[in-house]
């Protein structure tokens, strides 16, 4: 696997695994739920020989990575500030950031409370949107273990789940898009949006083709076996505090440039929540990937890194 080897950085707070390579303007990618640096192992190469200096951490409380024990550890401000910490740490003073899913709101917080670190942003999926909060969200599922993100909210439960099946967890849900079920665009149109339950019965929801190896599926299932998922699911337990931190979030208008990917087919992150960006973001670049589920750069990593490349050209002159 043409993958870096990580080195251990330690900052201010916590000690992060990050892995590194090449020479130049300085990418910094953000991985999301739940995932670790590995799933931009189809960026490292393209992103290094196209002349940059490329850097993936596995972000606090994931991999190899410190975990603090506080839920409150985990939100934007202490995210957005390990990556701050990180550019001290290899020197460098500038740098675009990337991220999927989770990663993507840490990179769009970036140009908020970094901006002099901050030469470009881009989406994987997520776009510079508010994040819901629990309230809105339990107004569209009063059952809160019919939605993921409430089932989380209690500490304890559903790492007790996602703990004692990581490697099912994996082979259920990192599997290729397809079309969703009965026409719905989004989460709030199913009527369980929450597979994470299943992972403690017989039930699931039908396999898609698997997106990873056997050898990439070892790699995800190790990690998570090691760092269990307090860490990761604590993100989600951020949420209104994170509102409260940063209520300017998705909708401050951000005056650098910014790419923004969609995918087809992807129901957590559907494709419509990025219309409002154009009147936000003045310097954007939206790129639809067509029949695409929620793993974009894992799934279509061509179509990603092709047009990733084009819009990066920018940073080189």
């Amino acid at each position: 696997m043409d993958f870096p080897a990580p080195r251990r950085v330690q900052l201010p707070e916590v000690a992060l695994s990050v892995h590194e390579a090449g020479e130049g303007p300085a990418v910094v990618l953000c991985h999301g739920f739940p995932e670790i640096a590995f799933s931009w192992r189809h960026q490292m190469a393209p992103l290094v020989q196209a002349g940059f200096r490329v850097i993936a951490p596995d972000q606090r409380g994931y991999g190899s990575s410190d975990r603090p024990e506080r839920v409150e550890d985990y939100d934007l401000r202490h995210l957005t500030g390990d990556l701050a910490a990180l550019l001290d740490a290899l020197e460098i003073e500038r740098a675009i950031f990337a991220g999927h899913d989770w990663g993507g709101f840490v990179a769009w917080a970036m140009p908020l409370c970094f901006p002099e670190r901050c030469l470009g942003v881009v989406g994987v999926n997520t776009p510079y949107a508010p994040f819901p909060t629990t309230n809105a969200l339990r107004a569209a599922f009063p059952d809160p273990e019919k939605l993921y993100i409430l089932w989380f909210q209690e500490r304890g439960v559903a790492e007790a789940v996602l703990d004692a099946h990581v490697q099912r967890l994996f082979e259920m849900l990192m599997v290729r898009g397809a079309p969703a079920p009965q026409g719905a665009s989004s989460l709030r149109e199913l009527p369980d949006a929450n597979p994470f339950l299943r992972l403690a019965t017989s039930e699931g929801p039908p396999r898609g083709a698997a997106l990873l190896s056997q050898s990439e599926l070892e790699v995800f299932t190790r990690a998570f076996q090691r760092s269990g998922f307090f860490g990761p699911i604590s993100w989600y337990r951020n949420i209104d505090r994170n509102a409260e931190l940063l209520p300017e979030l998705g909708k401050q208008r951000l005056e650098l440039p910014c790419l923004q990917f969609t995918a087809e087919w992807d129901l957590a992150l559907p494709p419509s929540l990025a219309d409002g960006m154009p009147a936000l973001c003045p310097d954007l670049l939206r790129v639809d990937i067509a029949a695409c589920g929620h793993w974009t750069q894992q799934e279509k990593p061509a179509e990603l890194n092709a047009a990733l490349l084009d819009w990066l050209r920018r940073f080189k002159s």
